[in-house]
């Protein structure tokens, strides 16, 4: 069974700071952030095919990247949304275009391409999940205690402040919590049917591509591959050094 990898690199964050989206940015062995990230996949021999999520602003500087690196595995830039489901849902609608025929049964890797240090291990243990199961992610094992919190309404008649403004509800087994990372990975057929009833309602709600498969597609179990720290996100200045 085919597994083909979506980068989603469409976003435009601007927290890490400069003047180009964080995908662009250079890391310490002159690859871009995104040069590195889809490095990744295409030396992962059980990837078959690369499809790279872009915004329409830098689609010039993803095929930049495309020359300069010789990338054999990429075939295709398809357009992000403003919200990442989108860009999710535009990669699955590419799939079962003409082109990509539901009946070859093939497997979807989404990974933020914030995270550029995915180790080969991790995609190796991921696709060989894949052949056991229809729904695989990555997370990693919380280290520290985890709060579940309310976020209250700020009341300066009643003297709070930003700080104070969130209130503890409970404080769940850390031994239950995880921290979720990248590739998240399904047969393309169940991500396809979990994204159309998630369109079906006035609002879609999701971070993430297991959020939409956990909420509707909730017989489907979601099987989870340990990751590892190094296979951190991207998302302040100091986390490019």
């Amino acid at each position: 069974m085919t597994n083909i990898a979506v980068i989603l690199a469409g976003g435009v964050g601007t927290r890490v700071g400069g003047n180009i989206p964080k995908q662009f940015m250079p890391l310490q062995d002159g690859r871009t952030v995104l040069e590195c990230c889809v490095d990744a996949f295409e030396q992962c021999p059980l990837i078959g095919r690369i499809i790279i999520v872009s915004h329409a602003d830098y689609v010039s500087m993803v095929q930049e990247s495309m020359l300069r690196q010789g990338w054999q595995k990429v075939s295709d830039i398809v357009l992000g949304g403003k919200e990442r489901w989108e860009s999710s849902w535009n990669a699955i609608q590419h799939f079962v275009s003409d082109e990509y025929r539901m009946s070859i049964g093939c497997n979807v890797l989404f990974h933020d391409c914030a995270r550029p240090f995915v180790s080969q291990q991790i995609l190796a243990n991921v696709c060989q999940a894949l052949e056991r199961h229809e729904a695989v992610s990555v997370a990693v094992p919380a280290t520290d205690t985890m709060y579940q919190v309310e976020q209250g309404a700020r009341s300066k008649e009643q003297g709070q402040s930003a700080n104070d403004s969130v209130r503890l509800l409970d404080i769940p087994a850390r031994a239950t919590m995880w921290r979720a990372q990248t590739p998240q990975a399904f047969r393309l057929d169940l991500v396809r049917q979990a994204y159309e009833k998630a369109l079906a309602q006035s609002e879609v709600i999701a971070t993430d591509d297991c959020g939409i498969v956990h909420t509707f597609m909730p017989a489907t179990p979601i099987y989870i591959v340990q990751g590892e720290e190094k296979n951190k996100k991207i998302t302040f200045p100091e986390d490019l050094l």
